[in-house]
């Protein structure tokens, strides 16, 4: 029960602070607060800027002790992220989770990993041997090229 208190509370201020962070929108699904949706933009000096990326959160019960699933459904070139499945390496998503982090918090820490990845923890081997090769040009312009492709809004 103290899960479902804390989830409208995180709610609450997510509806009450919706301009307060313009690069993270959340939105609770309306039959169960136990999945949620965040659309991310890509952070600015990246491969990823001009990028909105989608993330798909499914909260355990007992959330807050356990940290939510969150994996990106729009498809990016990234080392910490799973091409097909969309799963993140983020040691907050896993043993260093705390119960003072948020939703809110938890996009921050990926956007932040987005800008700084870690190739010494692929779930991405090509693009983690590409950063660990020193070849941060083709990193760069894989994640660019799959930035424009999924996650930049089409023109008509």
């Amino acid at each position: 029960m103290a899960s479902r208190a804390r989830l409208f509370k995180e709610y609450k201020e997510v509806q009450r602070e919706k301009s307060a962070d313009p690069d993270i929108q959340l939105i609770c699904d309306d039959s169960n607060i136990f999945k949620w949706t965040a659309v991310i933009k890509g952070p600015s000096e990246t491969p990823f800027e001009g990028g909105v990326f989608q993330l798909a959160f499914s909260i355990p019960e007992q959330y807050p002790l356990l940290p939510p699933q969150v994996r990106f459904i729009t498809k990016i070139f990234h080392p910490n992220v799973h091409f097909k499945t969309g799963e993140i390496c983020l040691d907050i998503l896993k043993n260093a989770w705390s119960p003072a982090w948020t939703l809110q918090s938890v996009c921050r820490a990926i956007i932040a990993l987005m800008a700084h990845p870690e190739a010494d923890s692929p779930l991405n081997c090509d693009s983690g041997n590409l950063l660990r090769s020193g070849d941060i040009r083709g990193y760069q312009s894989m994640a660019r090229m799959y930035t424009r492709l999924a996650a930049m809004p089409k023109k008509e």
